[in-house]
């Protein structure tokens, strides 16, 4: 089925913004706007039912807590796994956060975790923190920026002392879409505990976690159409069963004596305190919209944008622009990362035109929104000889007229200042 993007817009109330105000966003890997129903649900839950949760037995204490619950099983579905695996967090980095906090105690603290230089620094700086704090050692394998990690790749870095792999499943620089199951596969038949990054696939494509065979899988809602400030863990039971609570307070217990406690079962055991269950709610919103599209179809909408990208590049033929990732589209997210050279000027990144310039130009001269900087991802930044990059990316309600917009800037921009 072929998205129709221009009913896509209507369901969302910014577009009548973009629209008068000429404005082409293209900074979806960093947040995506928000369509009415998820708004809707946030505003009903706040109208009619709002209390707190696994608290009230009066009638809309009762309420809430059936929408909290049913939102975990909606959102578990979705990635085709049981609500009890289902951790809710405040995003992806938290969710990061807690793997590289908690594991040491499951896999002993003089062990090995092996990630990649295309990690982002959710999946990079939590494991230094935990190599500072608990002892373990922090390994990151070099990676081509124009093709998959493969199994090859993990197996030269193993040792004995391997315990732990973590990676993330899409680069958000090169869009690079990892094959992640087979490795998940060979690490499992390892004793090799598998910790995905999937911020940047879950929102983007079919993501099933049991045939990604990993343990864990971190996602963040606002970059799949939900709010911010809520994400998931997920986790098998036996994982989340053996990791110690992350934080301590209500909701995560089941029983606090004067000198101790029990805790409450997974996943309340590592939701301490009142949750964000507007979040909840929001982000199951977001799932139901995404499921009426069908993530087939926005995995297949991404693929003919960022091949059509990858053509429009080669027909405009701009001298100064340079991109980075693989060109082949059944391997690469809606992602397009670049730079534009003004020519050798014999210094170190003195012949690029900043990427905060072309940001900043490309939304004066057509309103076209991209994102510059680092990507908080230094390592493979800097392994592309560089020091910041230009990104655009795509999403459902995005066309290929956004892309043509998105060349005509990059023109204008190389007339101005290289011409």
């Amino acid at each position: 089925m072929d998205i129709d993007v221009e009913e896509i817009r209507n369901h969302f109330p910014i577009f009548e913004r973009f629209r008068r105000d000429g404005i082409v966003y293209l900074d979806n890997a960093a947040t995506t706007q928000k369509p009415r129903e998820v708004v809707d649900a946030i505003t009903s839950f706040y109208y009619n039912s709002n209390s707190n949760v696994h608290r009230g037995v009066y009638r809309i204490g009762e309420e809430a807590t059936e929408l909290y619950n049913h939102s975990r099983e909606n959102i578990a579905s979705f990635i085709g796994a049981r609500s009890e695996e289902i951790v809710f967090v405040r995003n992806a980095t938290e969710a990061l956060n807690i793997a590289a906090n908690n594991l040491p105690d499951v896999v002993g603290r003089d062990s090995e975790v092996i990630i990649s230089r295309m990690e982002h620094h959710s999946n990079i700086v939590p494991w230094h923190l935990a190599s500072t704090r608990y002892g373990i050692r922090v390994k990151m394998m070099e990676n081509l920026p124009d093709r998959q990690i493969t199994w090859e790749d993990i197996e030269k870095n193993l040792t004995k002392k391997t315990r732990i792999v973590s990676l993330s499943q899409c680069s958000n620089i090169l869009g690079t879409i990892n094959d992640l199951s087979a490795i998940g596969k060979r690490l499992h038949e390892l004793g090799i505990i598998f910790v995905v990054d999937a911020a940047q696939s879950v929102p983007h494509m079919p993501v099933d976690v049991k045939k990604l065979n990993c343990d864990l899988l971190a996602f963040s809602g606002h970059k799949m159409l939900g709010p911010s400030g809520i994400g998931c863990l997920y986790g098998t039971s036996e994982i989340l069963e053996n990791m110690p609570p992350y934080m301590g307070g209500g909701e995560m217990i089941r029983e606090v004596y004067e000198n101790g406690f029990t805790t409450a079962d997974v996943p309340e055991k590592f939701e301490a305190g009142t949750p964000n269950i507007e979040g909840a709610i929001g982000l199951s919103a977001a799932v139901d919209f995404l499921k009426r599209i069908g993530m087939d179809n926005v995995r297949s909408h991404e693929k003919e944008l960022i091949k059509y990208t990858l053509e429009k590049e080669e027909e405009y033929a701009l001298e100064s622009l340079h991109s980075y990732g693989p060109r082949n589209p059944d391997i690469r997210a809606g992602i397009y990362t670049f730079q534009m050279k003004k020519g050798d000027s014999g210094k170190p990144y003195g012949n690029y035109v900043h990427p905060h310039d072309i940001s900043h130009l490309a939304d004066r001269i057509r309103g076209v929104e991209i994102r510059s900087g680092h990507h908080c991802a230094m390592p493979q930044t800097v392994a592309l000889g560089t020091y910041a990059t230009a990104r655009a990316s795509f999403y459902i309600y995005n066309g290929k007229e956004d892309v043509d917009t998105f060349f005509d800037a990059l023109k204008a921009i190389e007339k101005k200042m290289i011409a």
